[in-house]
C-alpha cells in the first residue's frame, strides 16, 4: 500500500502515513476507539467509511503523546493477535 505497516501473525494492526505523513492508523475494537476518541479527539478519530465503523482509527502524530500511542498500539496488537490462528504443525508422513 506504499506505507509502513506493523503486523502480528501476518496481519496488519497499525500503519504509518495513512491518510498522509501526519497520520497513522491503529486497528482497535469499536469500544476502544470510542474511548480514545472521547478522551483525545485532537489525536484520535475514526477512519472514514466502513473501516472506521469496525474500529480502524487514525492517529494524528504531532499532538499525540507517547503514552497514548503506546496504549493504542498495544491494544491494536492484542486485538489482531487474538484473531490470528496459530500455524498448524507439519504432519509427519507415515510410511
Amino acid at each position: 500500500m506504499g506505507h509502513p505497516d506493523f503486523r502480528v501473525g501476518g496481519r496488519v494492526f497499525a500503519t504509518l502515513g495513512y491518510p498522509d505523513e501526519a497520520w497513522g492508523m491503529v486497528q482497535l475494537a469499536p469500544e476502544q476507539q470510542e474511548a480514545l476518541v472521547a478522551a483525545e479527539p485532537e489525536v484520535f478519530r475514526p477512519v472514514k467509511g466502513g473501516w472506521g465503523l469496525r474500529g480502524a482509527t487514525n492517529v494524528c502524530l504531532r499532538p499525540a503523546k507517547t503514552k497514548s500511542v503506546r496504549l493504542a498500539l498495544a491494544a491494536a496488537c492484542r486485538n489482531i493477535a487474538a484473531r490470528t490462528r496459530p500455524a498448524k504443525p507439519a504432519r509427519k508422513k507415515i510410511r
